[in-house]
């Protein structure tokens, strides 16, 4: 059911691949709620995966960039803002790529080449993105920017790597950036911290399937889905949350407070007895 929550509203979306992605989900619920916006991914990710569909569903223009780069990031709001035909209410921020955990580098292993690419890639971009729009003053007052993040940022989680140091530099970038174009703009900037979703990306990481079981066994609400990530960034995307900046918020069924539950814990002691059986 929409709401028209984004009637009116002008955006781009950086990242949607294919309709596991969070970010294709993103787009189509915007786009469902009344919003215009542009499509930004790389050459790589157009061939790969799906993104003409979804701009056709969805009429929006696929402008094609490397997000590391000042340049690229300058045609794509450039463009954006002549297809749209003014200034952007919001952008999504869901860039992320690590050659460290696609080649199963241990974190006391890692290739330091792939490790400053996976900063740039997961983290630079976004302030890149956030300095870009700044100079050439291309959101709205009151516009809201949203970039996804991990509770890895905060919490050793084995296997998720250097991501883990890109996300919490992605989460420092938002407070300290939150800051000033709050201040002078008044945009807002917040950081989703999603539950693990099997997305195409997701699915790369060694253990998603214990991952995903363990954290739905830890959350009070169950794990939280790519559709209801969406449904939330739709709220942080209106104007419903126009005092909410520089937040890093967990979308996470409850899972970040807590230590054990209950089914977790019949889990763990069943396995006990087995090894005691064995």
């Amino acid at each position: 059911m929409s709401h028209d929550l984004l009637s009116g509203k002008k955006g781009i979306i950086f990242g949607a691949l294919d309709e596991k992605s969070i970010a294709w989900k993103i787009a189509s619920k915007a786009h469902e709620e009344g919003a215009r916006f542009t499509l930004s991914n790389t050459p790589v990710a157009l061939r790969f995966g799906e993104l003409d569909k979804l701009a056709e569903k969805c009429g929006s223009e696929i402008i094609l960039a490397d997000a590391t780069s000042v340049a690229d990031l300058t045609t794509v709001f450039e463009q954006s803002i002549k297809f749209l035909g003014g200034k952007i209410d919001f952008v999504l921020h869901s860039v992320a790529m690590s050659m460290n955990v696609r080649k199963h580098r241990d974190y006391d292993d890692l290739d330091y080449d792939y490790f400053q690419k996976t900063i740039d890639i997961s983290a630079l971009s976004f302030h890149k993105m956030l300095q870009v729009a700044k100079k050439l003053d291309a959101i709205n007052n009151w516009g809201s920017v949203l970039a996804l993040t991990y509770i890895a940022a905060q919490r050793t989680l084995v296997g998720y790597n250097d991501m883990a140091d890109a996300k919490a530099l992605l989460e420092s970038i938002t407070r300290s950036f939150g800051y000033i174009y709050g201040r002078e703009k008044q945009v807002r900037i917040n950081t989703i911290s999603q539950s693990p979703t099997r997305t195409t990306a997701g699915s790369g990481i060694k253990g998603m399937d214990g991952l995903m079981d363990f954290t739905d066994r830890m959350s009070p609400l169950g794990n939280a889905t790519a559709d209801e990530c969406a449904d939330f960034s739709i709220v942080l995307f209106s104007d419903l949350s126009r005092k909410i900046t520089m937040q890093n918020i967990y979308h996470d069924g409850g899972f970040s407070s807590m230590a054990m539950s209950m089914r977790a814990m019949a889990q763990y002691n069943k396995c006990l007895d087995e090894e005691k059986i064995l």
